[in-house]
């Protein structure tokens, strides 16, 4: 298929823009909705907390492992209409997601028929964008469209709490369904030429590709239950190893043999799946590479600063997202302006620039953590990450796909939300798993090293919470102190050992995200001086 971008803007763009930034914000509002609200939803599908967390963990899983397909399917039928189909689609998973009255009804809407449907529209989106903006104007869109994704992850706390606290979740659902009606009677103004010939679906490269994904994905994922490398006590192990290992593993070699079948396919004269040469594409690896250390950052933040608020500083969950919207405003004005006032910088400037800000952002929280701060700690930390999150959001797009041919945009688009949402299944539990670590090991220290805890005390803490300590507010905790028959002086200096290890396990999170920005750095070196259709640039 061949769609030659317009050389100018056309007429309409702004609501074509607005359909396509819309439907990036609904694919990521699902997840930031639910964490404020996961207890709330559990209860009233009568089941555990646990089986929430399966919900949304499946829900990520079902879209990293159809990314590639549904780029490739979008070739096939046509951007435009793989994107109205997939919005069809989320729709009913919405709607289902709504009505759901038990946990497999959940499941089936939330989960599968909503991950098919993102895995149809975000591919389609990239697409749709190089299909209908100039080279020259596609920094500013893809910023624009990248900027409502992470908003939607900076203001679904404070939707979903506000719903759930007032009303109910299941509007949210609801409220997405409508969205969705809105979305498909603006799609008719959206550009896309007719799909040319008829390229066949590869169904073995297809199985070959969610297989392996699904496979280090859910591996990724569990590594918070069952341990990174050294299985947990009295967790599932194979060979003495955690199953975080093999299935990460597992996933890699059936990469490997997707890959290889993908090449078979090229050299026979089949229709691949995704052709092996672009990841020989130096400036489309990059990007991706930093779309995928983008996502971490941004998730591992995601999780641990709203974690911290409600739970170590006993927030609200309004009051949480309300705390999170500085990253909002800056995020949004770095993924706009960036393009608008400065459209010929360098990206690969500012790239590295936006990684910095966010590495700044993450030191500046990490020095602030104190027993005795408060919730402003996090305001200029998170005014520093949004600048950065923006900054990426407003070049990378255009990055990745300026890389290749329009008619291979489909393509890029199922490899750019395949890094993506790989990047936030890392982050999000690579960042769990460190705060639980550190916490955990920071309490336990405490507790030993504490005169005012009883021996029993402490031998019974190293049995029952070896394998890993929970993140607790100090009401909880004490309710537990309480209904266990703990002294008031044996209760107080739990508390604190408690208070100091939340922030240790915070400190531990943080520390490996900066470590991350940092290596992104490195990689920031693959990303081009010049905007895609500029004049040359001063190499940076």
């Amino acid at each position: 298929m061949s769609t030659r971008a317009p050389e100018a803007p056309a007429k309409g763009t702004g609501l074509v823009l607005l359909t396509l930034a819309a439907g990036q914000f609904l694919m990521t509002l699902d997840s930031s909705v639910m964490n404020v609200s996961i207890a709330t939803v559990a209860k009233d599908v009568g089941t555990t907390v646990t089986g929430i967390q399966t919900a949304i963990t499946l829900y990520t899983l079902v879209m990293a492992m159809l990314m590639i397909t549904g780029g490739k399917v979008g070739s096939i039928l046509g951007r435009r209409r793989a994107f109205a189909i997939g919005c069809v689609i989320y729709g009913v998973g919405s709607l289902t997601t709504a009505l759901a009255p038990n946990l497999p009804i959940l499941i089936l809407g939330w989960s599968f028929l909503e991950g098919v449907g993102a895995a149809l529209i975000m591919p389609a989106i990239v697409a749709l964008v190089a299909g209908n903006f100039p080279p020259r104007g596609r920094p500013r869109a893809y910023g624009l469209v990248m900027a409502a994704g992470a908003i939607a992850v900076a203001v679904g706390p404070l939707i979903g709490g506000f719903a759930t606290t007032y009303f109910s979740w299941r509007w949210v659902f609801a409220g997405e369904v409508v969205i969705v009606l809105g979305i498909l009677a603006l799609a008719r103004r959206v550009n896309d030429a007719p799909p040319e010939g008829r390229p066949k679906l590869d169904l073995v490269g297809t199985l070959l590709s969610a297989a392996g994904l699904g496979l280090a994905v859910f591996g990724v994922l569990r590594s918070s239950e069952w341990g990174w490398l050294l299985p947990k006590p009295g967790g599932p192990e194979l060979l003495g190893v955690s199953p975080t290992v093999w299935f990460i593993l597992g996933g890699l070699f059936v990469v490997w043999l997707f890959l290889e079948w993908e090449r078979h396919r090229e050299k026979t004269g089949a229709e691949p799946l995704v052709r092996p040469e672009l990841f020989r594409n130096r400036q489309l690896v990059g990007g991706l590479m930093l779309f995928f250390y983008q996502f971490l950052i941004q998730a591992g933040l995601f999780f641990t600063i709203p974690l911290y608020l409600s739970v170590a500083l006993g927030l609200s969950a309004i009051d949480t997202g309300i705390r999170i919207l500085p990253l909002s405003l800056t995020l949004l004005l770095a993924a706009a302006g960036i393009p608008r006032f400065l459209p010929n910088v360098s990206p690969r400037r500012v790239v590295r620039l936006g990684l910095l800000a966010m590495l700044v952002g993450i030191v500046a929280l990490f020095a602030s953590i104190d027993p005795a701060a408060g919730a402003e700690i996090v305001t200029v930390p998170l005014l520093l990450a949004g600048l950065g999150i923006g900054a990426l959001a407003s070049q990378l797009g255009a990055v990745t796909v300026s890389a290749v041919p329009d008619e291979d945009s489909p393509e890029v688009g199922g490899l750019q939300n395949t890094g993506t949402n790989l990047g936030a299944s890392i982050g999000t539990a690579l960042a769990g798993s460190m705060l639980i670590a550190g916490l955990t090991s920071s309490f336990l220290t405490g507790i030993q090293q504490n005169p005012a805890v009883p021996d029993l005390v402490k031998a019974q803490a190293n049995v029952e919470l070896a394998d890993g300590v929970p993140y607790t507010s100090d009401a909880d905790l004490q309710a537990e102190l309480d209904q266990a028959g703990v002294s008031e002086e044996t209760a107080t200096a739990i508390l604190e050992v408690n208070q100091q290890a939340r922030l240790d396990g915070l400190r531990a999170a943080l520390v490996v995200l900066a470590g991350v920005a940092l290596l992104a750095l490195f990689a920031a070196r693959r990303i081009p001086t010049e905007q895609p259709g500029s004049t040359p640039e001063a190499s940076t």
